[in-house]
């Protein structure tokens, strides 16, 4: 597996049209969550990958095992006996806003631990992914994301970051101050602007971008949704790159098909610029599709309806 990544996928519910949901409304079942949502858009870009989980000994878990393997990831899930796999609702409450609700409390996801994570990495592993939401999750997600990291640095892996902060989960202070200890063991951080604020100091994106940067960060890629994105290495300097406009059908999981996009670029020795064409152009046909990662493309896909310029 040139990637590996770990971290809780739940079951999505989300309402079929746009109404409050209520008694009689249709819902459609799929599967969420920030790690696997990259590790589907990865393997769609042909870039093979791993998901590390835990899920529950139910129909949710199963199905999750069942569908990230139909999109050709490789699948260590771990069956947590007595703990329901989480689920979330998406509730369209207009054509253009969405509400999203979690019921994760005491999951099976969250129950990752070290133990589970010994044997995430492969020889042939280049890049270990990881976010700040699974560091949220608890003691023992936490504990199993930084021995996965430690692992990694021994073996000369990269580490990708993205700070993904959810507030329903941890608060900026808290959140800031756990992620300000892991960062001097990754190699590639993204964030929004407003969470490259918990991290370090400076008011613009490339400000604020070339602070992480200084501070240690090898590379550093800052989203700033239809203000594009920009990212920063000490060789490169900054770099900056426009949004795709779009037609925003669903927002939730651009910020994933954007990291994939890049770090399949990364991983193919592109410069910055490309990295961040190919994560825009993801990033851009996530938004225009519903679902968390359904509108994730192919290599030829990209090529029939963008252009050769982010297909390679």
């Amino acid at each position: 597996m040139r990637v590996v990544t770990m971290g809780e996928t739940m079951g999505s519910f989300s309402s079929e049209r746009a109404h409050p949901l209520m008694r009689g409304q249709s819902l459609s079942l799929s599967h969420a969550g920030s790690e696997s949502n990259v590790a589907v858009a990865l393997s769609r870009l042909g870039v093979t990958t791993r998901w590390v989980g835990c899920v529950g000994d139910d129909a949710v878990g199963r199905m999750i095992v069942r569908e990230l393997r139909a999109e050709g990831v490789d699948v260590q899930a771990h069956v947590i006996a007595g703990a329901a796999t989480a689920t979330m609702v998406k509730e369209r409450l207009s054509p253009e806003h969405w509400s999203v609700g979690y019921n994760r409390s005491s999951s099976a996801g969250s129950r990752l631990s070290p133990a589970h994570t010994a044997d995430a990495l492969t020889p042939q592993t280049e890049l270990l992914h990881v976010t700040g939401i699974t560091l949220a999750l608890g003691g023992g997600p936490r504990r199993a994301v930084l021995a996965a990291i430690s692992r990694a640095r021994a073996a000369n892996v990269l580490v990708s970051l993205d700070v993904n902060h959810r507030l329903a989960l941890w608060s900026a202070e808290s959140a800031g101050a756990v992620l300000r200890k892991v960062l001097p063991f990754v190699d590639i951080v993204f964030a929004s602007a407003h969470e490259a604020q918990m991290l370090c100091e400076g008011s613009s994106p490339s400000e604020l971008a070339e602070q992480l940067g200084q501070s240690g960060v090898p590379e550093v890629v800052l989203t700033m949704g239809a203000a594009g994105s920009v990212a920063y290495t000490p060789a490169s300097g900054l770099v900056e790159c426009p949004a795709r406009p779009a037609t925003v059908v669903d927002p939730v999981g651009a910020g994933d098909a954007f990291v994939a996009g890049y770090l399949a670029a990364r991983l193919e020795g592109e410069p910055l610029t490309e990295r961040l064409a190919l994560g825009t152009a993801l990033g851009h046909a996530a938004v225009s599709t519903a679902g968390d990662w359904e509108g994730s493309p192919s290599r030829a896909q990209l090529a029939a309806t963008m252009g050769d310029d982010v297909s390679r």
